[in-house]
């Protein structure tokens, strides 16, 4: 199945995606559903893909990472998804904490996570959605108030990825504006061990190698560096790391489109029931050209998102990222769905690896945030409309 990508990527690019792609294949789904049948995680692509630098690609080279951006860090999630063994924790470690850990965490902060989270023997999960919040962030009840010189940080957070692998948490809270008196974002660095910190695992229908956990936070108390970056600057923060999760959630559905779109295609090609091979047939052959338009078209605004947020327009890229996630979550199930309806009975089954996905593509349309929010968002912010909320 042809690609048309040659003439937007760099020589770079194009051989970080087929050095990604190679790896991936010595992996592939067949990896994947292993893993996730016997409970384990991937921590053999894992530290293979960290040996080779892919997981830091996108972090400072004076820390140990790459020097690279989110362009480099979504090339290699999308080539790993392609093959069929997405590592969903790149979107929550390197990208989300790493990123907002490099542009604004202290010197200690960063010597402390940013060689850890590029080689991959540490890892960080994010805490944003609670229970009662869901998208608005403007909800969020997760406190954190003075104690001394230290932090009390009082909540709770569901859907949070990965707490059970991570070394630590990055959670958003807010603290009190002592001028205003108003509830302020803030990001904290909550240590995995911390005394007050539970996690209770969530029972998902979704079958992955990364749990889902409630997290609930009783007066966890933090040394005062535990705050990550200005106390003042906390929305600016906050997405400084919400765009590239965007980006690279983008990243996780064109990967998973194209490794279903794959198996359909090839199987297209092959499956005989009359005369000529079921793919010859335009309602087989149309619907699957459509999936592969949306998905290269989903990958051209996902590319402009991660060269707008690489060059420090967080602004155009936030709309970009959003643009990107929704087309591309939309394609991910668009994809699968023809995938499944192509084989037949045959995408039902385990041989093909097909099944799971339609549980797992809807992730793309659901989190981090809906499509519906992102209409909201592009109706507001790109259309001028007025809010409904």
């Amino acid at each position: 199945m042809s690609t048309a990508r040659t003439a937007l990527e760099t020589e770079e690019h194009q051989a970080l995606r087929a050095a990604v792609a190679a790896l991936g294949k010595r992996y592939g789904r067949d990896y994947m559903t292993t893993v996730i049948r016997e409970g384990n995680h991937t921590d053999e692509l894992w530290a293979e893909a960290a040996k080779l630098g892919y997981l830091g690609v996108n972090l400072p080279e004076e820390y140990g990472g790459g020097g690279g951006g989110m362009a480099e860090l979504s090339i290699v999630l999308e080539e790993l998804g392609a093959v069929g063994s997405p590592l969903l924790m790149m979107i929550v470690s390197p990208a989300i904490c790493g990123t907002v850990i490099a542009r604004f965490g202290t010197e200690e902060q960063k010597q402390t996570w940013l060689p850890g989270l590029a080689d991959g023997s540490l890892t960080m999960a994010f805490g944003i959605t609670e229970p009662d919040a869901g998208s608005n962030s403007h909800r969020i009840t997760t406190t954190a108030r003075r104690d001394g010189d230290d932090w009390l940080l009082t909540g709770r957070k569901v859907f949070v990825s990965g707490v059970d692998i991570a070394d630590a948490t990055l959670i958003v809270g807010r603290t009190e504006d002592a001028r205003s008196g108003k509830l302020k974002p803030c990001l904290f660095i909550v240590p995995r061990d911390a005394p007050g910190f539970g996690r209770n695992q969530i029972d998902m229908e979704l079958h992955a190698p990364e749990k889902q956990f409630e997290l609930v936070l009783d007066d966890v108390r933090l040394p005062a560096d535990a705050l990550v970056g200005d106390e003042d600057a906390g929305l600016l923060q906050l997405f400084a790391g919400l765009n590239p999760e965007r980006i690279m959630t983008a990243a996780f559905g064109i990967g998973m489109g194209r490794f279903a779109l794959g198996k359909a295609v090839e199987y297209a090609r092959t499956r005989q029931v009359w005369k000529a091979p079921i793919g010859s047939h335009q309602a087989i052959a149309h619907p699957l050209a459509t999936a592969h338009i949306d998905l290269e078209l989903s990958r051209l605004m996902m590319q402009k998102a991660a060269r707008l947020y690489d060059e420090g327009d967080d602004i155009g890229a936030g709309e970009a990222a959003n643009m990107a996630k929704y087309a591309a979550g939309e394609a991910c199930v668009k994809a699968v769905d023809q995938a499944v309806h192509t084989l037949g009975g045959n995408g039902l089954t385990r041989e093909y690896g097909l099944a799971s996905l339609i549980t797992a593509s809807r992730v793309a349309r659901i989190a981090p945030v809906s499509r519906e929010m992102i209409l909201n968002y592009v109706s507001h912010q790109s259309l001028g409309l007025p809010k409904s909320y």
